[in-house]
């Protein structure tokens, strides 16, 4: 997850597809340059550990954007694909 928004926040699409499970994949990730990622805050976690086929993480990221301040909360799904983990989808919470 950190690694996923680590590569929000400096605008690395490449990685974002390449951790993104192969099931659910988008042919592409279009990233707006006017959002700037500040702050990542991990509310939860489920599951997710060395022995685990999937995760949850539950988490806040705060942006800034020509709107002002905001941020997404969402509970992501991860999976293992070969040994590595894959963002799977996520419900974001309103």
């Amino acid at each position: 997850m950190r690694s996923r928004y680590t590569a929000f926040a400096v605008g690395d699409a490449a990685y974002l597809l390449e951790s993104w499970h192969p099931r659910t994949r988008p042919a592409r990730v279009d990233l707006d340059p006017g959002q700037r990622w500040m702050m990542l805050e991990i509310l939860r976690t489920e599951s997710g550990g060395p022995f685990d086929d999937t995760g949850v993480v539950e988490f806040r990221a705060h942006y800034r954007d020509a709107g002002g301040r905001g941020s997404l909360h969402e509970c992501s799904r991860f999976a293992k694909v070969d040994g590595a983990w894959r963002y799977l989808d996520g419900d974001v919470a309103m």
